[in-house]
């Protein structure tokens, strides 16, 4: 029986006070069992897959018990980051125990899912996390013993409220570059990111990233100050900043203002007045390693699924995905579009269940990556639930045992994305889009012959511009479910002469 380890999670709704250590999975939790059998090395194996059904309720709270004693409200947000935006704390003091309150009941649910099949820890201790009867959150600002609920907003975090809505951070152990885009994106879940100027001083990356609100300034450095961007390294080191509003000049790579798209590029001016240098002090920290900020994208879609994500020990790259279109899906069409987001070692439909595949990626990152990506979006007109799997690999069919080509072993293909360090791919990682880019594009193809071509997989071409060197263009269709499908049909299209056609998802629009 693959179960779900030792986190209780489902949708069971009974007291939120200390529950029995039982496991909520008889039918009316919403766990449904798929059978793998035969489909991953074992007859009697089983997955355990998070699968609501019915009428079940939503909650995008969530109760969190057997916490470690002392344990701070900056570690239990660590848990929900990754999901969404964590919009209220609370903590029953005595008890061991919190409420979470994410930004939607969707980002509950992919919190619950996740943590089904990698067991949270906080100082490894393994906690319980289930839905709250709470539909929200409602705090006051007294803080009252004998487990009265008591709000996250009169945590002590070492630096009082926040009177700014500027913060200034600062990052350590910069071992892979950290951009604007990276820092709004992270910053973003917390509040409207209005303003960032990114800029060295002394050897150091550093940013200031303005708020429209003074709260959401406060939140974002409880939850995030001397968190990891990526595992074990670039750290955030965050503190308020004594300047209540930035002058941003430019929007480019190294300053933005979201509020102004207007503002002009600046060809390469300085982004940060001088003025604004001098009034940051001189208590910086220093850098390990201190690199300049790069202008490249950096993958600014990674940082959003890795942040404090470093604590899951035994998590593997296994990926399980469900409500597929069996009648459609294939190996090698899973492998194309999760190959988007790192490289397909492994491909697996079950064999009992063929709605459902378990995809082996390189890494947990990648693994990460590509379920936040890829988890709802629609693919041979089907929803796709994508979660992590408690299988460490993908097992191939024994010898001499027919699979009926259920199982396909990619650790080999030349088409990885991933494969050669320092890859502009790891540049180009975005979310699904109806904008694709196209490149290794011949010659001789016009824009006609791409229009018809990406008619042909069934979708209609809204928009379509070459870049200036003609190897290169964006092609806009209608909707997402189009362009993946453009993608899965048309990446490494032979156009002739050894041509082939490189697809990915574009950030941009035409």
């Amino acid at each position: 029986m693959d179960g779900i380890g030792d986190v209780a999670v489902g949708v069971k709704r009974g007291s939120d006070e200390l529950l029995s250590g039982s496991m909520y999975n008889s039918p009316s939790s919403g766990l449904s069992s798929i059978s793998d059998a035969t489909s991953n090395g074992s007859d009697s194996k089983k997955l355990r897959v998070e699968d609501r059904v019915g009428d079940a309720p939503l909650s995008r709270v969530l109760h969190i018990r057997k916490l470690p004693n002392d344990v701070s409200e900056t570690e239990i947000i660590a848990l929900g980051l990754p999901f969404g935006k964590v919009t209220n704390i609370l903590t029953l003091k005595g008890k061991n125990q919190a409420f979470l309150e994410l930004s939607t009941e969707e980002a509950a649910m992919t919190m619950v899912n996740y943590y089904s099949a990698v067991t949270p820890h906080i100082r490894s201790v393994p906690v319980y996390i289930q839905y709250s009867n709470h539909k929200e959150l409602k705090t006051d600002n007294s803080n009252q013993s004998g487990g009265t609920l008591t709000s996250g907003s009169n945590s002590s975090d070492g630096g009082g409220m926040a009177s700014s809505p500027v913060l200034r951070i600062i990052i350590d152990n910069m071992f892979y570059p950290v951009t604007l885009d990276v820092l709004q994106q992270i910053f973003s879940k917390f509040g409207t990111v209005m303003k960032i100027i990114t800029f060295t001083k002394n050897n150091q990356f550093q940013a200031l990233l303005q708020y429209n609100d003074p709260t959401n300034a406060q939140q974002a450095k409880v939850a995030l100050d001397g968190q990891n961007i990526y595992n074990a390294c670039c750290t955030l080191r965050i503190d308020y900043s004594k300047l209540v509003n930035l002058n941003v000049k430019y929007n480019n790579d190294k300053s933005r203002d979201y509020t102004r798209p207007e503002l002009p590029a600046g060809d390469g001016q300085p982004a940060l007045d001088p003025t604004v240098v001098s009034a940051l002090g001189k208590d910086s920290t220093s850098l390990l390693g201190a690199l300049s900020p790069l202008s490249a994208a950096a993958a600014a879609a990674a940082a959003a699924g890795r942040v404090a994500l470093s604590g899951h020990s035994g998590a593997s790259g296994v990926l399980l995905v469900s409500n597929l279109n069996e009648e459609m899906v294939t190996p090698h069409s899973l492998f194309t579009l999760f190959g988007v987001y790192g490289d397909v070692q492994r491909v697996k439909i079950l064999f009992n269940k063929k709605d459902s595949a378990l995809i082996q990626m390189a890494d947990m990152n990648q693994a990460q990556l590509a379920m936040s990506h890829l988890n709802g979006q629609k693919m041979y007109s089907k929803i796709i639930r994508v979660t992590m799997s408690k299988h460490q690999t993908v097992q191939l069919p024994r010898d001499g045992l027919d699979d009926q080509g259920l199982t396909k072993d990619f650790t080999n293909s030349p088409l990885h994305r991933f494969k050669k360090p320092g890859s502009k791919n790891f540049q180009n990682i975005f979310p699904p889009s109806a904008t694709l880019h196209l490149s290794n594009i011949p010659q001789d193809i016009t824009e006609e012959d791409l229009r018809v071509l990406f008619s042909n997989s069934g979708g209609t071409v809204k928009a379509f511009k070459f870049f200036q060197d003609h190897k290169m263009a964006l092609i806009q269709m209608t909707t997402i479910e189009e362009a993946i499908q453009c993608l899965i049909d048309l990446h490494n299209y032979n156009m002739g002469n050894n041509h082939h056609l490189k697809v990915s998802f574009s950030k941009s629009t035409i």
